[in-house]
């Protein structure tokens, strides 16, 4: 089997709260996967289909991994470190968020090794082309966000408007996405409502090409497949998703190599 060309990193799909951190929270398990962009190792990780694929099993509301490092609350609420979740809710109980000592052995036991790994792909690995921060995104814009309650497409692709990547490329990866899920052209759209966080801004400058793909939650996290009582989820529609992700690679890399 012939690897396709590309990085893939999936920094928000873990859900894990480390035990020292466990008694101090005082969100629900909902809270913790509504806060993170759920089951998309599921979705996006295409194992050895990849040259190699970056994951972490951390929940986004204890450290987020697409973050610059010097991001803290309360000037930054949604940094690497968190005081409220992506809907509002404070993570922590009063007086018990991370001091300087547990908020640095978070920095240095999750999001150093992530970034350690990106950019020693990047550096030693020459047969990548392509890299993909990988995303999932609510249907609705939430309250906090700057397209709060505005329907978003089922895909969004961003290259930080031309930046990271170019337009011929990100609207050709587009087009082969939209006939490996079935998409309509105008269910996916491009820079909206997210151009690239701080990992595709930050390693997309140089050599390599990165986009960040957002999937909407509507594709999955819905009745039909997702019981948010028990959180389970029907796996056979992560297999289908990742199934269409895989197939949409293939078809671009088909056309390009």
């Amino acid at each position: 089997m012939h690897k396709l060309p590309i990085l893939i990193s999936i920094p928000h799909g873990g859900s894990l709260i480390p035990e020292a951190l466990q008694n101090n929270i005082m969100i629900s398990p909902f809270d913790v996967l509504e806060d993170s962009d759920a089951f998309t190792r599921d979705i996006y990780d295409i194992g050895d289909h990849a040259e190699y694929v970056i994951k972490s099993d951390i929940a986004r509301a204890v450290i987020d991994l697409n973050r610059s490092v010097d991001q803290f609350p309360p000037e930054f609420p949604d940094g690497i470190i968190k005081s409220h979740t992506c809907y509002g809710k404070q993570i922590y109980k009063q007086g018990q968020s991370p001091g300087k000592d547990k908020t640095e052995s978070l920095i240095q036991s999750y999001y150093v090794p992530y970034h350690t790994q990106i950019k020693n792909v990047l550096t030693q690995n020459p047969h990548i082309k392509l890299a993909l921060d990988c995303h999932s995104m609510a249907s609705v814009g939430p309250k906090y966000s700057k397209d709060r309650e505005k329907k978003r497409p089922l895909m969004c692709l961003g290259n930080v408007w031309g930046k990271t990547c170019s337009a011929v490329m990100i609207n050709q990866i587009a087009g082969h996405f939209c006939q490996s899920f079935g998409f309509q052209p105008t269910d996916i759209q491009i820079n909206e409502p997210f151009s690239g966080g701080y990992i595709t801004q930050t390693y997309g400058m140089g050599r390599i090409p990165w986009i960040q793909v957002e999937i909407s939650r509507e594709l999955y996290l819905t009745a039909r497949y997702f019981d948010c009582q028990s959180l389970q989820m029907n796996i056979n529609r992560l297999h289908e998703l990742n199934h269409m992700f895989k197939m949409g690679l293939i078809l671009y890399f088909q056309k390009t190599l």
